[in-house]
């Protein structure tokens, strides 16, 4: 992960304001560059949320069709990457919600039976992802690996920052204990 100056970012906000500028005026091939400048963590974003690759790739194409329809509606001088993100949080929690249903009534046609975890980075992550709601995932993401402000990530999710300063300390803690549990002398131990 890059981190960058206030002022590598003020720069980066300016660049991204004009193309969209380009865009609302009607230059529809701008709007490629924008795609190409958030693919990549607007994809990564919905894996996250909807730990599915398939759904998270249907979603980006979703996400820029809705930002490219709606993006009359965007305000200049905002953080056009937070209204991306609330975009792709909306469209996200509607997959869920479709979702849920079919997904309750898999699980109470199949068997759970333990199967052996591979010790990895990618299965250790996934298996703390999966102790998180999608809203902690969404705060965790947008706090932990886009480095958002709680402000900002309040805007996105339509709360307040406090709220969501207590829902990320509420998740570190969550994340903590769990993982006591989950390894015991340095391996991960089956949950039962």
């Amino acid at each position: 992960m890059e981190l960058s100056s206030p002022g590598e970012r003020q720069q980066k906000q300016q660049f991204i304001e004009a193309i969209v500028v380009k865009v609302q005026e009607g230059d529809d091939e701008a709007f490629a560059i924008l795609i190409h400048h958030f693919e990549r963590q607007m994809y990564s974003y919905c894996y996250y949320l909807l730990t599915n690759r398939e759904e998270a790739e249907d979603a980006l194409q979703e996400i820029f069709l809705q930002a490219y329809r709606n993006l009359n509606q965007y305000i200049q001088n905002t953080n056009f990457s937070a209204w991306l993100y609330k975009i792709a949080y909306n469209h996200s929690m509607n997959v869920l919600k479709k979702r849920k249903r079919w997904y309750r009534l898999l699980l109470r046609s199949r068997e759970i039976a333990p199967n052996p975890v591979p010790i990895n980075h990618a299965a250790i992550i996934e298996n703390m992802l999966e102790l998180l709601t999608v809203e902690e995932r969404h705060i965790l993401l947008l706090r932990a690996v886009e480095q958002y402000s709680f402000t900002d990530i309040a805007d996105i999710m339509g709360s307040n920052p406090a709220a969501i300063r207590k829902k990320y300390e509420r998740l570190r803690t969550k994340l903590r204990n769990n993982d006591k549990e989950v390894f015991a002398n340095g391996e991960m131990v089956q949950p039962n």
